[in-house]
Formats: C-alpha cells, sequence, structure tokens
C-alpha cells in the first residue's frame, strides 16, 4: 500500500501534466478534421472501378484457363509442355480438387506443373438440385 504522501504528490503531478498539456482544437488539426463529401465520394467511386476492372480481368483470364477436369485430350495437348502421354494421365486422373493435385496424383513432374499452372484451372461442377 503507498502512504498518504506518495499518493498525494502523484495526484499532484498527474493534475499538474494535464493542465499544461494543450487542449486540441479539431479544426486546427487536418488530420481530425471532417473530410469533404465530395473527395470521399470520387474516391469510393475510383475505388469501386478499380475493383470491378480487376474483376473483370481475373474472369477473362479464367475463360481463356483450360478446366482440367472436362478438357478433351486435344485441349490439353495446347498447353506448353503437355504431351500424349501427360494428357492420357491427366484425364485418367479425374477430377481433381485443385491445381497442385497434378502433381500429388503423379500425372505430372512438379517442373511441367510449375510452367503450366498459370494456363489451367480446375473447376468444380454445378451443385445438382
Amino acid at each position: 500500500m503507498m502512504n498518504r504522501a506518495l499518493k498525494t504528490a502523484l495526484l499532484a503531478l498527474m493534475m499538474t501534466a494535464a493542465a499544461v498539456a494543450p487542449a486540441q482544437d479539431p479544426a486546427q488539426d487536418q488530420r481530425l478534421a471532417p473530410k469533404k463529401s465530395t473527395e470521399t465520394a470520387a474516391k469510393t467511386k475510383a475505388r469501386a472501378a478499380r475493383i470491378k476492372a480487376r474483376e473483370k480481368a481475373k474472369a477473362e483470364a479464367d475463360a481463356k484457363r483450360i478446366d482440367l477436369n472436362t478438357a478433351s485430350k486435344e485441349q490439353l495437348k495446347t498447353v506448353p509442355g503437355i504431351t500424349d502421354a501427360y494428357a492420357d494421365k491427366i484425364i485418367a486422373g479425374r477430377p481433381y480438387l485443385t491445381k497442385a493435385h497434378l502433381v500429388t496424383n503423379g500425372a505430372l513432374p512438379e517442373g511441367v506443373y510449375l510452367a503450366i499452372r498459370d494456363r489451367v484451372a480446375v473447376r468444380r461442377p454445378a451443385a445438382k438440385r
């Protein structure tokens, strides 16, 4: 337990520190000043446009990728690095849950997988109702 003199000194010190600290005026501090609504709206629209453009680009890239679960042997052979033998192994190992299963299931060596991973996709079939 603190003695009474120590408590009083500590209380006096805290009160002095509070009295010395200047009060901040929010209008003077630009960090705390309210933002202009037109700037905020413009930034929000620009951000939404960037997000939409990114999503569109991703959808276009996904559409160009070859689906490992549904592609024919001829479609698989259009991917650089996929030979007749690899295409047959890919077809025999279907269905795949992820692209990485090509390596873990032994359909492709890791080096070939690393070369083609951006050109292929695994799409899961739509759920039956």
